[in-house]
């Protein structure tokens, strides 16, 4: 008989703490059996196996990474939107480096994965904090690709502790975001539509 209160979501969430706790690759069902106070075969009245729990936390992340972002630069547009959704971004990732982990290793599953919707509403964030940039529609994906490597790049260091130099990382975050912003305004369509 399952614990109550104990259904496929509340074991995603319990999963997803404890992965950013001890970090995704430290995240074992006997773990989190523990966590949950049940034994590790009731977990899989849950889940269908290890692989399928990973999965469900990173359609968790990737939903919850989204939101994170959207709601950072939600009425904000340009330079001011690239600043509050990388910011956000860092942000979360410092907060939930195993559900971020766990997004990173998951692949496309099938056409009905949840994963697919999630990923896309991460990269309509991204993109809505590239609108007021005005870039050429051709330049729109490398500029994503560009935004998403360094961000990404950026906060998993940060998270690992890679960052060893004796000057503020902060200050460091910052100037990486007006090179970033540099760059976008020197790739506008019509740089006079977005100032």
């Amino acid at each position: 008989m399952p614990r109550a209160g104990l259904d496929r979501t509340a074991v995603t969430a319990a999963a997803a703490d404890l992965a950013d706790e001890v970090g995704f690759t430290g995240l074992g069902m006997g773990l989190l059996a523990e966590r949950l106070g049940v034994k590790t075969p009731s977990l899989y009245k849950h889940v269908d196996s290890q692989a399928d729990l990973a999965h469900r936390i990173a359609v968790l992340a990737m939903n919850e990474f989204a939101d994170a972002i959207r709601d950072a630069i939600q009425g904000r547009a340009g330079r001011e939107a690239l600043v509050a959704g990388a910011h956000a971004m860092r942000a979360w990732v410092l907060k939930h480096p195993g559900r971020y982990a766990a997004a990173n290793l998951a692949g496309v599953t099938g056409p009905d994965d949840p994963f697919v919707p999630a990923v896309q509403r991460v990269l309509d964030s991204w993109a809505a904090m590239l609108h007021g940039y005005h870039l050429d529609p051709g330049q729109e994906i490398h500029a994503l690709r560009m935004l998403r490597s360094i961000l990404h790049g950026f906060a998993t260091l940060e998270a690992v502790g890679g960052f060893q130099i004796a000057a503020d990382v902060d200050d460091s975050f910052s100037w990486m975001i007006d090179f970033i912003d540099h760059g976008l305004r020197s790739h506008r369509s019509d740089p006079l539509s977005a100032r």
